[in-house]
This record gives C-alpha cells, structure tokens and sequence, in this order.
C-alpha cells in the first residue's frame, strides 16, 4: 500500500501529513508515517490542535503543571501547541537533514485574530520562531492584504513562512512578490538566504465546493474550478521564479517558494476521493492531506505523470465559462477569503475553549 505514495513521491511531489497530536509523536506514529507513507512534512491549524487535547489524555500532565503555575488560556494553548511542533521537529529533523531543509517542515500558524494586524503578525511569527527554536519550523501567515507585507518582514528577519489561505490568483502574485521583496531584504542585510524557506498554500477543495453550489446539478463545469485555479496558480509560479528578479536571488542561494496544494480532502462525496492529489502532480510542490485522504490515495490513486503543467489555457476557459454563466472568479475567491478568516477565527475560539475546559478541571 505503499506504492502509490511512494510512485507520488518519487514524482516531485512531498507528501505531508494535514494533522499533529501528541499522541502521534509519543507512540511513533508520526515516525511511522515517515518511514512508511512517504510523510516528509505536517501542518497544523486550531481545529486540529482543538481535536488532539479533546481527545488526548497526554496533555494532562502539562496542563496542571500550567494551571499550578498561574497560566492563563493563552499562555497554556501557545506553551501546549509549540511544545508539539517543536516535539514534531525533532521527529522530521532526519528528513530535513536528508532533503537540505526541502521538507522535514512543521508548521504552525499565528493566532488567526492578528490577520489583518501587520505588526501584531510580525511580532507573533517572530515569539513562536524563537519559541519553537528549530530550524524545520515554518511560521503561517494568511495571505491577507495586511498578511502580504507581514510575510515580506517575517521572511527578511530569516523566518521561514507558510503562507497560508490563497484562493485567488492575484492575491497569489502578491504573495510571491512579498517573499522575493523579504529575501531582497535579508539579502541586504547578509542572511544566508539558503537558510530560509517557504510555501504558498493554495486551497483548492473550498474553490469547488464554492462555485458547485451556484452550478446546475448537470453542469460540465461542477468540480473544474478548483483544479482549473490551480493549474493557474503554477502558471503564474513558473512565470515569477522564471523572471530576472527571482533567478537574481536564486542565484544567491534563495529557494523558490514552493507551491502547497491545500484542502485537499473532497467535500462532494460525488467525487474521487483522490482528485485534488492525482490531478495536482507536479515536481517541486506539495500536497498536505487529511489522513483518510493520505490512505485513500495509498489505497488507490494514481500517478500518471505531470498533471498540471500547460494546462494553464485549458484552466482559463473553465474560468471564462464560468463567467458567461453569470458566476464571478472575483466575487468567489473573495468570499472565500471571508470565509476561510471566520473559519480561522471560530476554530481559534474553540482551540481556547478546550483549554479551558481543561484548566477547569479539578
């Protein structure tokens, strides 16, 4: 059952893992999946945070050294999350070694409230970095328009950035015009920019589940959006590390600031469960799945070559059609960003209303 995650692999595209809990870590699952999934990163957000010390009983112990210590919601959530990315690090630090730092990433994102606070985002990125203290770490921020120039300072200070909510390709230019303007940055003050690293992650399961509900039942263009988005967001990434400014920084040691496909899980049940990772192979990108969808495509998916490159134009006549059928790219993708924040923000108040449910405890 390896196979077929070790045929997507083997096609340039890194396998992470959509989900961390401390049990994961402690009985070497996480591990497991390194050696026997092809899993060579993993993201966090809130809800799965929330999920994990819900469940897990071996948060316990650490919690009520926190409670005894005076901790409040906040200091227990960020001492109890960095403790697990940090933990996760360790565990994916032979897969850092072996890939020059490529993959062997952790991520973890600021508190979702700080998206549209520039200097709140900054200074967020820059505590957890030094929290955290691993060099496989990658810092989420939104791709908000106050999140853009939060990205080019984090990644002029050296931190590394997982840029994260990307629906719309324009905001996906401003993105990558940020991490080059952060590198530019941190070259002028001599980093090494070898050193940092970064992805955009794109999400693509919201597109269609978006643009299905103002489709016809028997419409040709239900489930196209999603993909088509994508296939233009690698357009537009060929295009930018293709240009003078990028190889300028490339040549200096700057990675190119890899593609993520995100939200990768399908939500109309009328679809493969494998299509946002069998349709997005792609060397040089990645895929970080839910774990059904990890061993769904383990189970069965195929591997039948680049996917995605030139079909950009193809991409663009699903968007254009779409819009003679009155549904605007524009409209979607911005209320997807809306969206996507309240999810963020209601995901953050769960996360904090757990904790203190386990603060109250005794």
């Amino acid at each position: 059952m390896t196979e077929r995650l070790k045929a997507l692999s083997d096609a340039g595209v890194s396998i992470w893992l959509d989900d961390l809990s401390r049990e994961r870590i402690e009985t070497g699952n996480l591990a497991e999946l390194v050696t026997q999934r092809h899993v060579v990163g993993v993201t966090t957000n809130p809800t799965i945070f929330a999920s994990a010390l819900a469940k897990g009983e071996r948060y316990e112990a650490q919690v009520r050294e926190l409670k005894a210590s005076g901790a409040d919601v906040d200091a227990t959530v960020f001492a109890l999350t960095t403790k697990d990315v940090r933990d996760a690090c360790d565990a994916l630090k032979p897969v850092y070694d072996a890939t020059d730092g490529v993959d062997g990433r952790v991520s973890i994102e600021v508190e979702p409230g700080l998206a549209k606070d520039t200097d709140g985002t900054v200074a967020m990125a820059e505590r957890l970095w030094n929290e955290i203290d691993r060099p496989n770490l990658l810092i989420k921020i939104p791709a908000t328009r106050e999140g853009l120039p939060a990205i080019a300072a984090s990644i002029a200070k050296g931190i590394s950035v997982n840029v994260t909510l990307i629906f719309s390709l324009e905001r996906y230019r401003g993105v990558m015009d940020a991490y080059l303007y952060g590198l530019e940055q941190a070259d002028a003050e001599g980093r090494d920019l070898s050193q940092i690293h970064s992805v955009a992650s794109f999400f693509i399961s919201r597109v269609d589940a978006e643009v299905d509900k103002r489709l016809a039942d028997d419409s040709p263009l239900r489930g196209k959006a999603a993909l088509a988005n994508a296939w233009l967001a690698y357009a537009a990434f060929q295009e930018v590390f293709s240009s003078d400014r990028a190889k300028a920084l490339l040549a200096k040691g700057a990675r190119p600031q890899r593609p993520l496909w995100a939200s990768t899980g399908v939500k109309d049940p009328a679809y493969s469960d494998t299509l946002y990772v069998s349709e997005l192979v792609v060397p040089g990108t990645v895929n970080t799945m839910p774990e059904k969808t990890l061993e769904a495509f383990a189970d069965h998916g195929e591997v039948t070559g680049d996917t995605v490159t030139g079909r950009a134009s193809e991409a663009q006549q699903v968007i254009d059609d779409l819009e003679k059928q009155g549904i605007s790219y524009d409209e979607v993708v911005e209320q997807l960003e809306v969206e996507g924040l309240q999810k963020f923000d209601d995901s953050w108040a769960e996360l904090l209303e757990t904790v203190r449910a386990e603060l109250d405890k005794g």
